[in-house]
């Protein structure tokens, strides 16, 4: 169990992280408030050839003396007469034809590796000192069509890793991704909690980065860099929790005191207060108009924001504090962990958990559903476990495991990409990006001098942003754009020139 995982490392001990943060770049800038940053070929006359009777009036043929073909068109590259394109030879010289990469590239899309062997033995074939008795004929029939060629050709629609051109070319984003290991921005953040129970950042489908700082929540909008104070809760509450509703600018606010705040942040303008809770709320969840909270009373309840009631459910099943929250993308289940080593998954109408797993040995903050695979579900282990776990919640299935070495604070995946990023606390305060289901690394990034506690992503899918007890909150470009977009493009909060700037 995290116990005390709030308090601040003491600055006697020998963990580094107790050090003051210092700022990490000399061209840091505190900014004022409000401030702001159908390919088959066919035969000339359009169909093979096919044997007729010698004459009109001569008797049919037998079954046996005809030779039948199948009225599907399909050739042999084994057999065919390759020379007939007119390609020249794969060994001309530098500066002919041949040496261009489109021949290159159009040559082993075609006849696949071996072609240079192939063409040549095609030329002398159909040359005019050993002419071939069907030179008109490119392709032939009955053989198989290699493997390798038709991969090839088709390579738009299968998977990159699978897809290569042996010495010629390699499909895009079969190679190694470069990921920038420095963030292009940072935030100074005063009074961000060290507090690994709470979650007070997040990212909205709007472009505007909610912040908890102290008894205050601020606003940064991603487009035009400017901060905006939302709301102070007076010095007898501080903020525990922010969460976006998924579309809209309402903006969930979770207290020390449990109470569950809903602003309008297009007006700055507070709706309606929940303080249906006893104990401090952490967490909290949006499935449409549907509102979940997880508070230190050990409850998670329902809020729905067209009912008078200040909830309309209350689940029970965790024995201790609720930290970790997230409904699937289908919003029908609700995953949830507990300092009590516990991750729970519960359906809509539930007021006990459906499905209970227990492997964690710390407690279960960071928790992801899969935008890519329905019922897929990570969910990662504070420091006696620093596990990343995947469950398959269709088939109740615990599909495997990655000891990470470090508390797991958060997890988020790639709406792009089949990728993940965790966050991690004691002892590497790093972040990792990893390739699912390999869980390979693609690329780990430091900066943060305290744990990483905090983690939201962008709203084009690009851009993370962490958060940490040295007071900083640093951007990262991490992954590609969608693939129908330009692997040029830039997102509109990215940039590749580091700035450092002021969130109050």
């Amino acid at each position: 169990m995290e116990h005390h995982q709030h308090h601040p490392p003491s600055p006697s001990a020998a963990d580094p992280n107790s050090k003051p943060p210092t700022p990490s770049s000399t061209h840091a800038a505190r900014l004022p408030s409000g401030a702001q940053s159908s390919w088959p070929p066919s035969s000339p006359s359009g169909a093979p050839t096919r044997a007729t009777a010698s004459s009109a009036s001569s008797a049919p043929s037998t079954p046996a003396s005809r030779t039948v073909y199948s009225d599907r068109f399909i050739p042999s590259r084994a057999g065919s007469n390759l020379a007939l394109f007119d390609l020249p030879p794969a060994g001309a010289g530098a500066g002919s034809a041949a040496a261009s990469p489109y021949c290159t590239l159009l040559r082993a899309a075609l006849f696949g590796p071996d072609t240079p062997d192939r063409l040549a033995s095609s030329a002398a074939a159909s040359s005019p000192s050993s002419p071939s008795p069907a030179s008109g004929n490119i392709f032939r029939f009955k053989a198989e069509v290699p493997r390798n060629a038709k991969r090839a050709l088709f390579a738009g629609g299968a998977d990159d890793d699978d897809l290569r051109f042996p010495g010629i070319f390699t499909a895009k984003g079969a190679g190694p991704r470069k990921i920038p290991r420095s963030p292009y921005k940072v935030l100074d953040a005063p009074a961000l909690q060290d507090d690994f129970y709470l979650n007070l950042v997040d990212w909205s489908s709007h472009n505007v980065l909610a912040v908890g700082l102290g008894n205050c929540v601020y606003l940064w909008n991603a487009c035009s860099s400017k901060v905006t104070k939302l709301c102070d809760l007076g010095a007898e509450d501080t903020v525990c929790s922010v969460g976006w509703a998924q579309r809209g600018t309402h903006l969930a606010v979770g207290t020390n005191q449990g109470k569950v705040q809903i602003w309008d942040a297009s007006r700055c303008k507070r709706m309606r207060t929940m303080e249906s809770h006893r104990m401090r709320v952490g967490a909290l969840a949006w499935n449409s108009s549907l509102l979940s909270s997880g508070s230190r009373d050990k409850n998670i309840l329902h809020h729905d924001l067209r009912a008078p009631d200040d909830y309309i459910s209350k689940l029970t099943g965790h024995k201790s504090e609720v930290c970790g929250l997230k409904w699937s993308y289908d919003n029908r289940q609700l995953a949830s962990g507990g300092n009590d080593n516990r991750l729970f998954v519960w359906n809509q109408h539930s007021t006990q958990p459906v499905l209970k797993y227990t492997e964690h040995t710390a407690a279960v903050k960071a928790i992801a559903w899969s935008p890519h695979l329905n019922g897929l579900l990570a969910s990662g282990g504070g420091t006696a476990d620093r596990c990343i776990r995947f469950w398959n919640t269709t088939t109740n299935t615990h599909l495997s495991s990655m000891d990470t070495g470090s508390q797991v604070c958060n997890l988020v995946w790639s709406k792009n990409v089949n990728e993940l990023v965790s966050t991690h606390g004691y002892s590497q305060n790093q972040i990792i990006v990893w390739r699912y289901p390999t869980m390979s690394k693609l690329a780990t990034l430091t900066g943060h001098t305290f744990r990483v506690l905090y983690l939201a992503i962008s709203p084009d899918g690009q851009t993370i942003v962490t958060g940490a007890g040295d007071e900083t909150l640093r951007f990262w470009n991490v992954f590609p754009s969608p693939k129908s977009q330009s692997a040029d493009s830039l997102s509109s909060i990215g940039g590749t020139s580091f700035v450092r700037s002021y969130i109050r």
